[in-house]
């Protein structure tokens, strides 16, 4: 397929990419969960938040999902590579390796964190920019007892507007915003007329690839 993406489908990104996207204050917490995904800059970032003191552990959480199917190792794996690369020492880091899609993340995490007798009341969740929003629906309501904030690595729409698949996985992000509330996976987040419209018109152009049928 080609991966050019021509003007008006970067317009159109651009206006998903602005609901997805949260940015905000951190503060002091118990844990960092790196959500898994092909991207290892994420991994990376939440390095440099363990560096900044934000949090003493880092859990990195991923088997395999739509992107990473074909990978020799999980995502967690991989992750914990970079985590370590980045200077995170093997005791401030765990490894959730069974995950395959965003709920997972958080409920297996929970799982095995509470396995380890780790109290979490706050936690900061680590993901590509355009995925903070739809994380942070899903902790809140998938693990409502701790109070989460998120972060991703700072990299603009500049960075993933030009790449089709980037625009699919937006397109397909902000369909589940919808769906997923209406099935109970992540609480409800309001989404703005223009990002429902920019996300009709982009998946009639054929960014339809992750679009939940």
């Amino acid at each position: 397929m080609e991966s050019h993406v021509d003007a008006r489908a970067r317009e159109l990104a651009r206006i998903i990419w602005d609901h997805l996207v949260l940015s905000g204050p951190l503060s002091q917490a118990d844990v960092i969960l790196a959500l898994g995904c092909h991207d290892t800059r994420v991994a990376a970032h939440a390095a440099r938040l363990w560096h900044g003191g934000w949090a003493p552990l880092v859990v990195v959480s991923g088997g395999r999902g739509k992107i990473t199917s074909g990978w020799d190792e999980t995502e967690a794996r991989v992750f914990g590579r970079v985590v370590r690369e980045h200077g995170v020492p093997e005791d401030a880091l765990l490894l959730e390796e069974t995950a395959t899609n965003t709920g997972e993340n958080i409920t297996a995490s929970r799982r095995l964190l509470g396995e380890r007798g780790i109290a979490v009341a706050r936690g900061i969740l680590v993901a590509k920019p355009y995925m903070t929003r739809r994380a942070l629906a899903t902790a809140r309501r998938q693990w409502p007892e701790a109070g989460w904030t998120a972060s991703a690595p700072e990299l603009g729409f500049e960075v993933f507007g030009g790449e089709r698949r980037s625009v699919e996985l937006m397109v397909g992000d902000l369909q589940r915003m919808v769906v997923y509330a209406e099935r109970g996976f992540q609480v409800p987040v309001p989404v703005p007329a223009a990002a429902w419209a920019a996300y009709e018109e982009l998946a009639r152009l054929g960014y339809d690839r992750h679009v939940i049928r």
